[in-house]
């Protein structure tokens, strides 16, 4: 199925072949050098192309290099410009250029997910479920000539990302370079993309009059997180009544009344969950808004949908652990919103490896038993040296396969895959920590002598 200049790779890690294979079919330079001057008509390419750069981030992202400059050094040969060529052109990458990259790569993703009938159960059928959710950047180095003479932690901006948790990939993303702005300032551009037959779920951050409204006049769906700042006011007659138990709290809703900027009155369902539980933030209660119809989604079915989002904020923890999604060395706004998308591609790759998992071992198992911490760490352990043993023009095989051959290699990798190297170690609820002794006169202690003391 492979040339044989693959096989010890494909028996000692053939998850690794996957992901460069797929690398390879969706993001090979002339496929990305020809979308982008499709796309781009303020930038032109000259001697620095646009695949060079996307090459040396995605080695950062993934770990295989620890920086640009790092990146840059090992492809010298391979990049006919000077370093701070290569800085310029990514301080200078559009935003909008950024996010139709991720767009495009979870569009290519979604096809082959559905060639490997490896995408997971709809949590409602009949509805497309997006997880919206927002993601500031943490604070950068402070390397620009503006930012030196300061001590306030520089932003380098923020962006909000949506998920689709039946394929479980990011699918859209819409960044700011402002790291100051406030989430609901992007609120619009998402509108713009809400369709018939979408059930988006948010937290309260994004319940405003307009989105909230203007979701419903697109005639699509919504879960969001009451924000105490939204007007509202119960339908006559309607009082909150017992709607029956989750494993969280007990439920309860009423029909109430939202007016949009037009005037036009929206009938909506305000659901209340009391927790057995407070949350970290010490709420006891958690009210949901929803315009779905009772008979599709029943009180206790809105609470369990909007439980879902863990799925979205797992996913960031994975960018910043599993990935390096966070480059504090990148100041300049575009660069460092560059590699944040360069790493949700590199999550939508990922993603696709999983949905080949799951569909030759299982779905449950995958989901169950599958560290993406312990397959990033294979990933960008194995690459370097897989390169080398693997020069670049063997891998353009991957990129002439037909659809169906290319997704049965797919599927034959993934079956070699050994689960036991990348299972998950679950710990049990963590221990308060005991109160710390505080000794001035002793600032110090041996480790030796404390051992030796439990041991007496």
């Amino acid at each position: 199925m492979l040339d044989e200049i693959f096989d010890a790779f494909v028996e000692a890690s053939p998850a690794s072949v996957m992901a460069r294979g797929l690398a390879e079919r969706l993001l090979h330079p002339e496929r990305l050098d020809a979308w982008f001057e499709r796309l781009e008509s303020t930038q032109y390419t000259r001697e620095l192309l646009f695949s060079s750069v996307f090459s040396l981030m995605s080695q950062v992202v993934c770990g295989s290099q620890r920086s640009i400059n790092a990146a840059y050094q090992a492809a010298k040969e391979e990049v006919p410009t000077s370093i701070v060529a290569v800085y310029d052109k990514l301080k200078s990458i559009e935003p909008q250029t950024s996010a139709e990259l991720v767009r495009y790569a979870a569009g290519e993703a979604r096809t082959l997910i559905a060639g490997l009938d490896g995408a997971l159960a709809p949590l409602l059928p009949g509805y497309r479920v997006k997880l919206l959710d927002g993601n500031c950047l943490p604070v950068s180095e402070h390397r620009l000539q503006e930012l030196r003479a300061m001590s306030a932690g520089p932003l380098p901006g923020k962006s909000l990302v949506v998920l689709d948790p039946a394929l479980a990939l990011p699918i859209d993303v819409f960044p700011c370079e402002d790291g100051h702005a406030q989430e609901r300032s992007l609120l619009e551009a998402v509108l713009g993309t809400v369709a018939p037959g979408d059930l988006w779920i948010g937290d309260r951050n994004f319940c405003t009059n307009g989105f909230l409204t203007g979701i419903v006049n697109s005639g699509s769906h919504f879960i969001l997180r009451e924000h105490k700042k939204l007007a509202w006011k119960p339908v006559a007659g309607s009082v909150l009544t017992l709607a029956g138990k989750t494993e969280t709290g007990s439920v309860r809703q009423q029909k109430v009344e939202v007016v949009d900027p037009q005037g036009h009155v929206h009938v909506l369902r305000r659901v209340e969950l009391t927790l057995n539980q407070a949350t970290r933030d010490g709420d006891r209660t958690i009210a949901l808004l929803t315009n779905l119809p009772a008979r599709v989604a029943p009180a206790r079915k809105v609470a369990e949908l909007y439980r879902e989002r863990w799925t979205i904020e797992t996913a960031f923890q994975e960018l910043a652990t599993h990935l390096n999604a966070e480059i504090q060395t990148l100041g300049y706004p575009r660069a460092a919103l560059f590699g944040f998308c360069v790493a949700l591609i590199a999550y939508i790759v990922m993603a696709v490896l999983k949905a080949a998992m799951r569909s030759m071992h299982g779905a449950q198992t995958i989901e169950a038993n599958l560290s993406g911490y312990y397959l990033a760490d294979e990933l960008s352990n194995v690459y370097r040296g897989m390169m080398i043993a693997i020069p670049e023009p063997h891998w353009r095989g991957f990129r002439e396969l037909e659809q169906t051959e290319f997704i049965k290699v797919l599927r034959f990798l993934a079956g070699k895959v050994r689960l036991s190297r990348f299972q998950k170690h679950r710990r049990g609820p963590k221990k308060p920590p005991p109160k710390r002794q505080n000794d001035k006169g002793k600032p110090h202690v041996s480790t030796a002598r404390l051992l030796a003391g439990r041991k007496r």
